[in-house]
């Protein structure tokens, strides 16, 4: 993806509602671990939502404790999986979109879950990745104002890495997915309200004249 375009904006929730409406939908980590219960009181758990809009839903996580709470309330098809050993999950399904939701971030292996999701995508599936920006604009001025000699990073406590346009497309290729469409996500109000508020206003400031250093960046990705 070389050819220079510009990419849209958009806010991550009612994009991933659009995409997956009337859809089967494999959604990979559905808990939202480990704020699998800070969700649930703030009815703000990703998979709910689309669980209302899906024509059929399935989830996969690796939070025993978060899926059994999800099927506690009556949610069905969720199940544990090990998101970088999917060839050991013994569920024969292909889907019409897999949304990766704000996990890829999370793994050791990502290399190893891209080959393995690819035996639930068809020639027509289509893969959703949604990530945290590595040039994500307010988080950098954050960083600057922590200080601390770079010690003191805000950072969710489960990531080990960031991507941005240019190494999520490349890790794409690596495996023989290819990117199909791009996007930039702005703070929703999924996470507004928990921001500082001059957090909110750099973010907004950033979104005035640079779109790239949004919250977030969506992929979309098909079988090459």
């Amino acid at each position: 993806m070389t050819e220079k375009k510009k990419i849209p904006l958009v806010h991550r929730v009612e994009y991933l509602k659009q995409v997956c409406s009337g859809k089967k939908v494999l959604h990979l980590g559905c808990t939202n671990w480990p704020f699998t219960e800070e969700a649930l009181k703030d009815d703000a758990l990703l998979h709910l939502t689309l669980q209302k809009v899906a024509g059929e839903l399935w989830g996969l996580d690796a939070d025993r404790n978060g899926l059994a709470a999800l099927e506690k309330m009556g949610v069905r098809n969720v199940h544990y999986a090990d998101l970088e050993k999917l060839d050991e999950l013994e569920i024969d399904e292909q889907f019409d979109v897999i949304i990766a939701g704000e996990m890829i971030e999370h793994l050791s292996n990502p290399g190893l879950f891209l080959r393995g999701i690819k035996r639930f995508m068809r020639p027509d599936s289509t893969l959703v990745i949604t990530t945290i920006n590595a040039y994500c604009g307010f988080r950098i001025f954050y960083y600057g104002l922590r200080g601390r000699g770079g010690s003191v990073e805000p950072v969710h406590p489960d990531h080990v890495s960031y991507y941005s346009y240019s190494t999520i497309n490349h890790l794409l290729s690596r495996e023989n997915l290819v990117a199909k469409n791009f996007f930039f996500y702005d703070l929703g109000p999924e996470h507004r309200p928990h921001n500082r508020f001059f957090l909110n206003w750099i973010n907004d400031a950033c979104m005035l004249f640079a779109p790239q250093l949004a919250d977030g960046l969506i992929v979309e990705a098909a079988l090459s």
